[in-house]
């Protein structure tokens, strides 16, 4: 059996999607049709109707994500009747990347989207297939442009890549969370590989540096040694890397539940309430009162419910429960079809494992990135001499025009090497191959630009409108941004300018305030802020996150929505920093990082830190400076309809009284939005009622007294435990892969039970799961590591004072490690 026999029907697919650019309605009508005949619920729905548009990508998806192989060749084979295509329809599509069936889609719902979103994915994927087809540098030029323009759309990362490479993957490499690890492993690609592309764990390479990846990496298969010689067969081989579980199914004691499950509301008729359908499980199975409420840790939580509810998720992932409906569990018409085995339910959770995790390492890396305005210092040639040009055409540029097209360089390396050969070999043009590459790479549309003149005056201020543009009918200044100026005129500097042409100053908050003073006259029309699209962030994204039952989020939830001020306590490693800003991202329902601020308290930490206090000036005086909590109730009471979340890391390390001052009473629930004056400023300042206050506490920090009455009054203090025993902690088992991973495990857990019966540790210094986190198949060195690195020095600081229990739990935990190697 052939196992790239996919890419000829993909390609031919693709190629015949393009003749539907300019009758997308028909696309639409005709993918509906396919659906239909599959008997498949037509999965492109907006406001209880079909999609309007649909762009060359989405279609191509509908038959590669999270669905059984048998639906993909129905899919497939419908488009092929349709389409009257020539190739085959494969039967099997081994390391072909799938989408995650909750984003299967490459543009955003209407709400979210731009009016272009759609027609720039199909330009997008006009000049992928023609670049691939017939590489030349003016196409290559469109193809670069095309793809910075589209990754800044709301939904589009990693996912066009994976797209690209289904039309054309002889040409273009896919980059998902799997490949991405197996091409920057050291034995797999060329050595240097690890280094150049270093950066593609974290953050989605340009248009330019993508092509040069593809090119890179087809060069270095073709004429290696690695035991593939084209993109596909790498694919494959990095699907088949992560495929090897060694012939033993998932030991997640919850798929028990999941054919029950799907019994029950078939006897149901198909759709129950979560009680309803657990008295049916009971009822069916027979199950003893002793079965039905027994409880799990120091929570309390109840297991059969708590198990079902996991099993539930995972069948609504695979499509056979509807998870649209709150409150309410359905089969779809796969689920009432299904018949349940073993073997399924471990298939189905081994499977969204994978994709979940792979989902989750994307939406890390989204965390990452910075969406906010930047603020860039500028001269618009020598002394600026160029400004008065440049304001009349509503442009910023700057020089080195024998460069070219800066977008046709990879990397900075490659402009230092050009400037070097065309201008100067001896120098090093640091300075100027940074410029032009945060001139053509990193700025914004929206970012602000300030012009200089010397290092004394500025003479402008403007609004970056357009990407990065290379006018070749320019007889000079040929690279080129266009901007709107918002101010002309002559003003004096706050300090001295940098020298350089161009340099990123957002890092330097106060320096940025006093520039954009400047230009805030008495007639200063304020700008209102573009409105963001931020990633969803649902209680199911914080269960997928979080290792913590449905039950215990809501508790949770409701403890912080009521007191308003609460503290997530534990011992180390159990999750409190992790668990803290995606707790207010579940309850804002968004990943919007503009409402939510983290510190951290110190014993130096002070109300002039925090409110505000007087700060050193250059000129040998003293400001008032407003501190991050101040500035950030502002903003809370400026946006009342939305909740804004404060975060605080090592709260029980500052003096609460001596931090917040007058305020503290402020932050009690029941006295939200009342005022009191500011110690240093004829202000009455109130704390509103939508700020919520998370702290972080370490209980296992010996250097801290007891916190005080005046803290714990006002906070709700939820304890976090270990995760060990949580059911959604199983994924840990199944990623690590590694026997020797579960055997620690199992020993940390009785390690744990000594711990709390130390009358001079306790709960409070239990070792948390965060240690056990992974996101690959782990080896037995990373394990030992793990003991060594980790482990045994939190050991020896605990029982500094007994160093007969040092040693024999040293002993035990180096036992499980390295007991099998003796064999």
């Amino acid at each position: 059996m052939d196992k790239f026999a996919w890419v000829k029907i993909y390609m031919e697919l693709a190629t015949t999607l393009l003749k539907y650019k300019n009758n997308r309605k028909a696309l639409v009508d005709l993918l509906q049709d396919v659906f239909a005949e599959v008997g498949m619920k037509f999965p492109y729905v907006e406001d209880d109707a079909p999609v309007e548009d649909i762009d060359p990508f989405t279609v191509m998806g509908s038959f590669n994500r999270g669905i059984t192989n048998d639906n993909r060749v129905a899919i497939l084979n419908g488009l092929k009747n349709r389409l009257a295509l020539s190739e085959e329809v494969p039967e099997v599509f081994d390391g072909i990347p799938v989408l995650n069936n909750l984003k299967a889609w490459f543009f955003a719902g209407k709400k979210d989207r731009a009016i272009d979103d759609i027609q720039n994915l199909w330009d997008m994927f006009e000049i992928a297939l023609s670049y691939a087809d017939e590489a030349t540098s003016e196409k290559r030029v469109r193809f670069i442009t095309q793809y910075d323009k589209v990754t800044k759309q709301k939904i589009i990362r990693w996912n066009l890549t994976m797209g690209m490479y289904w039309c054309r993957p002889n040409t273009y490499i896919n980059l998902d969370d799997r490949n991405r690890k197996f091409i920057l492993q050291k034995d797999n690609l060329p050595p240097y590989f690890s280094t150049v592309f270093s950066g593609i764990d974290k953050t989605l390479p340009d248009g330019s540096k993508y092509l040069f990846m593809c090119e890179q990496c087809a060069n270095a298969i073709k004429n290696g040694n690695f035991g593939y010689d084209d993109l596909p067969k790498l694919s494959y081989m990095a699907w088949k890397s992560t495929q090897d579980t060694g012939g033993k199914k998932s030991n997640a004691e919850f798929l028990k539940w999941f054919r029950p499950l799907i019994e029950a509301l078939k006897d149901l008729g198909g759709s129950a309430k979560p009680k309803d359908v657990r008295d049916q499980i009971a009822k069916s199975l027979k199950l003893s009162e002793k079965e039905i409420t027994e409880t799990r840790g120091k929570t309390k939580t109840n297991k059969f419910a708590n198990e079902v509810a996991f099993a539930r998720n995972y069948l609504a992932y695979e499509g056979i429960i509807d998870k649209s409906q709150r409150g309410v569990w359905t089969l779809t018409d796969k689920g009432m079809a299904c018949k349940m085995t073993e073997q399924m339910a471990s298939d189905i959770f081994l499977k969204w494992v994978d994709i979940l995790k792979n989902t989750q390492n994307d939406a890390d890396n989204e965390v990452l990135e910075d969406p906010k305005t930047r603020f860039w210092m500028y001269a618009a040639g020598e002394n600026s001499r160029y400004w008065d040009e440049f304001y009349e055409n509503g442009i910023m540029a700057i020089g080195w025009d024998n460069l070219g097209n800066l977008l046709e360089y990879a990397d900075r390396t490659e402009m230092i090497a050009a400037l070097q050969d065309k201008n100067d070999s001896e120098k090093s043009f640091k300075n100027i191959s940074l410029a032009t590459w945060q001139f053509s790479r990193e700025i914004k549309v929206g970012d602000i630009v300030y012009v200089k003149r010397g290092q004394s005056k500025i003479v402008g201020r403007g609004i970056v409108q357009s990407d990065y543009i290379y006018d070749a009918s320019r007889t000079g200044y040929k690279n080129i941004r266009k901007v709107e100026w918002t101010d002309e005129g002559e003003w004096e500097h706050p300090g001295k300018a940098a020298l350089k042409t161009l340099t990123d100053i957002t890092d330097y908050t106060d320096y940025v305030l006093e520039l954009e003073k400047l230009f805030a006259g008495e007639e200063t029309v304020v700008e209102e802020q573009t409105i963001q699209s931020y990633t969803k962030y649902t209680e199911e994204d914080f269960l997928n996150d979080v290792f913590m039952s449905r039950e215990e989020y809501e508790r949770l939830a409701r403890l912080l929505l009521k007191k308003k001020n609460i503290i997530l306590q534990g011992a180390p490693g159990v999750g409190k920093t992790y668990a803290a800003k995606r707790l207010a991202y579940s309850i804002m329902q968004v990943k919007d990082a503009e409402r939510v601020m983290m510190v951290q308290f110190h014993q130096s930490y002070s109300y002039e830190d925090f409110i505000m206090g007087f700060r050193p000036t250059k000129e040998g005086g003293f400001e008032l400076v407003p501190g991050p909590f101040y500035e950030f109730c502002r903003k809370a009471k400026d946006d009342a309809e939305n909740e804004y979340f404060f975060i605080i890391d090592e709260i029980n390390r500052g003096n609460m009284s001596k931090i917040f001052g007058e305020l503290l009473m402020l932050i009690e629930s029941d006295k939200r939005g009342e005022t009191l004056r500011l110690l240093y400023k004829n202000e009455l300042f109130s704390v509103p009622a939508n700020v919520h206050i998370i702290g972080m506490m370490n209980t296992a920090d010996r250097s801290l007294a007891i916190i005080d009455y005046a803290l714990r009054r006002r906070f709700a203090f939820y304890e976090m435990q270990p995760a060990f025993d949580e059911d959604s902690f199983n994924v840990m088992h199944d990623i690590a892969s590694n026997a020797k991973y579960d055997a620690i495990i199992d020993e940390v857990s009785k390690l744990n039970q000594e711990i709390k019966n130390d009358d001079s540790l306790g709960s409070g210094f239990v070792i948390g799961h965060s240690y056990f986190c992974v996101t690959e198949k782990i080896s037995d060195e990373d394990v030992a590591a793990i003991v060594e690195y980790e482990l045994l020095p939190l050991i020896r600081e605990y029982w500094f004072d007994e160093p007969s229990k040092v040693d024999t739990w040293t002993e035990r935990l180096r036992g499980v490690v390295y007991e099998q190697n003796k064999d």
